[in-house]
């Protein structure tokens, strides 16, 4: 066994020389082989070509650059050397660990080891020369200990005696000499001394953590069992609540299926209508297909002279004229169905954002007084919805907006819509604080108009409640506005790229092709949004903007830091902006993803008029005079940008020029 060990690291250290690379003197890294035979690590070979191709070892030189292949076969040799290497190295220096022992030998013999150390000789000795100590009275006084191995470092470095006694003021050992210089006047112990007192504090200190720990442990205890009726009282609380929860969830999914119903039953016969005209309409397409592939035939014939004598009566299908009918959602069982749903909606919302505490009192309340009741019944009668208990909005079902005049006498006339026929409201004993409130509530509705005339506005008197503050319920001068007028443009950086900017930058369009824009942090990613290029921290300003449609379109102010990417990033659903948006026929305002349903007063021209002092925008619909329909107030500690979104492919928005 031996003499195969003797041959294998022979053959290893023979093996090592051929293995080594000329250039780096260590063993192959990715060896290659040029056309003269000689082998290099990759980077080491192409580190020496810099102008020339030559071997560095034989000095050949090459026309143009060699071919490199790694040399798989060396590469393979060369790892299985490391390998043997290691294993070699490992057993050659594991053996000794195994055997070596630390061992303190006689200072005056050198071979056999010591029994004891003297620390007045600073020696050790075995015991044959230890005997003087023991047997010659003049060794008596000598201090003997267990054999010390450190013997130098108990030596003063400065004075080369042993430091027998400990600096109490310095915490460290010192000898007699500098008690005596350097460390004159300072209070000291001996070794064992200190060491005894240092053990005794180390131990009073563990009795202290042992006791320490026996009360944090008890304490753990305590509270798991704690944690344990909490779980176990949390999982019964749960339990009621889930099944409480399940039926309110049971009786709304009913009621959701009945609304659903309704409406996929008012889809049915529309479907219907529009399935007939389809089938009539693809026969049109059809018999003028015909007629359109007799023409193109016939002009294939045209050098014939049948061609001079054919005729083509074109078919009746072509003096039809196709029409698009208006179908909508609008029955009575589907407007009532979403009056109901929005009021449902709207109470629990306002219930819900009392604290819970406050819930139940106002629940009992509104049941005893019949509040939430009356409310319900009148929405559902009349087709309106509560914004908020006491407050009653109109609800405005899926039907083309009609634009209102607003008379000159007051603030924003109501919105003429088409009217149904009033039913007369019908007190109740329990309806007495909403006296007011029902008294305002308006009807409106829709009388099916001939085919290709507009839908008009009927003339009816009616009082509209509407939401806005009592303190802009008045219209004002435009010229009263004019004065805090401001230039403004779109910032292109921040424009989403379905956003097209023209007009030198004060017109935004919103199309289905996205513009060519480079990426930046500032640009809207998500939502077809952009800002305004300047922004405003004080004073006030005032700008208008006309909008080519009442539908798809919010206008609002957002401050810098908004997010540009993520899925919150539309105007109003985040505490960063403020938005008034037009979606179908409703129009609200949002902030921090909270809507308020407002009247929509289907302006084609909006002014703003921002006070950075009071913290509030005010928005206006601008006619002959400026009447405002919402107003937002905030706090921002940075400056606030006005702020557009655009959504229908085709619609845009353009920034007035203030005259």
């Amino acid at each position: 066994m031996m003499a195969e060990a003797d041959e294998s690291g022979f053959s290893l250290m023979s093996l090592e020389d051929e293995l080594t690379c000329s250039i780096c003197l260590s063993t192959f890294d990715c060896p290659v082989t040029i056309p003269c035979g000689h082998n290099f690590c990759q980077n080491c070979l192409l580190a020496t070509w810099k102008d020339s191709y030559s071997c560095p070892q034989c000095r050949t030189l090459f026309a143009t650059r060699p071919e490199l292949k790694k040399n798989t076969v060396l590469s393979t040799v060369v790892e299985t050397f490391r390998v043997r290497s290691y294993k070699t190295e490992g057993a050659v220096a594991s053996k000794p660990e195994k055997k070596k022992r630390h061992v303190i030998r006689c200072d005056t013999c050198m071979e056999a080891e010591a029994a004891q150390t003297c620390l007045t000789c600073m020696a050790s000795f075995c015991e044959e020369h230890l005997r003087p100590h023991r047997e010659n009275p003049i060794f008596r006084l000598h201090q003997l200990t267990s054999p010390v191995g450190d013997l130098m470092e108990r030596i003063c470095t400065d004075h080369h005696k042993l430091m027998e006694l400990f600096c109490s003021q310095h915490q460290r050992p010192i000898c007699s000499l500098c008690l005596q210089q350097v460390h004159k006047g300072c209070s000291f112990t001996s070794p064992e001394e200190q060491r005894s007192k240092k053990e005794m504090d180390l131990r009073e200190k563990l009795v202290f953590l042992d006791g320490k720990l026996s009360k944090n442990e008890s304490v753990i205890s305590q509270m798991r069992a704690m944690q344990n009726k909490l779980r176990e009282s949390a999982i019964h609380r749960k339990s009621a609540l889930s099944a409480g929860y399940q039926q309110m969830r049971d009786m709304m999914t009913k009621e959701e299926n009945d609304a659903l119903k309704a409406v996929d039953k008012e889809v049915e016969t529309g479907e219907v209508k529009i399935r007939g005209l389809i089938s009539k309409f693809s026969e049109n397409v059809d018999n003028i297909g015909k007629a359109k592939e007799e023409i193109l035939c016939l002009l294939g014939q045209s050098q014939t002279l049948a061609f001079l004598q054919t005729s083509l009566n074109l078919p009746q299908a072509v003096s039809y004229d196709p029409y698009s009918p208006r179908i909508t959602l609008d029955s009575k069982k589907v407007v009532q169905v979403e009056a109901f749903a929005l009021t449902f909606k709207n109470y629990l919302t306002e219930l819900l954002k009392q604290p819970v505490e406050a819930r139940i009192p106002k629940l009992i309340a509104d049941i005893n007084t019949g509040t939430f009741a009356a409310g319900e019944r009148a929405a559902s009668a009349s087709g309106h919805s509560p914004t908020s208990l006491g407050t009653y909005q109109e609800f405005e079902p899926n039907i083309p907006p009609v634009t209102p005049r607003f008379p000159r006498s007051h603030s924003p006339a109501p919105l003429a819509k088409p009217a149904l026929k009033k039913k007369p409201q019908k007190s109740s004993p329990g309806n007495k604080k909403l006296g007011k409130s029902m008294e305002n509530l308006q009807e409106f509705g829709v009388k099916e108009k001939p085919r290709g005339r507009p839908v008009a506005a009927e003339k009816n008197e009616v009082t509209e409640t509407t939401d806005i503050p009592s303190e802009i319920s008045s219209a004002e001068k435009r010229s009263d506005l004019m004065k805090y007028g401001t230039v403004l443009n779109f910032d292109q950086r921040t424009a989403h790229k379905r956003i097209e900017l023209s007009e030198n930058f004060t017109k935004a369009t919103v199309s289905d092709e996205h513009t060519n824009y480079s990426d930046c942090p500032e640009r809207f990613a998500v939502c077809s949004q952009v800002l305004a290029s300047k922004g405003f921290s004080a004073g006030r300003h005032y700008w208008e903007v006309r909008l080519s449609s009442n539908n798809f379109i919010g206008i609002g102010l957002a401050c810098s830091s908004i997010d540009r990417k993520g899925p919150t990033s539309r105007l109003g659903r985040n505490s960063k902006s403020w938005c008034i948006e037009w979606f179908n026929v409703k129009l609200s305002a949002w902030h921090n993803s909270t809507e308020v349903v407002l009247v929509n007063p289907n302006p084609k021209r909006v002014g703003v008029l921002l006070d950075c002092e009071e913290g509030k925008a005010t928005f206006y619909n601008v006619a002959d005079r400026a009447y405002p329909f919402h107003s937002f107030s905030f706090q921002s500690a940075e400056a606030v940008y006005p702020a557009f979104w655009i959504f229908s492919s085709g619609s845009y928005i353009t920034l007035c020029k203030l005259q």
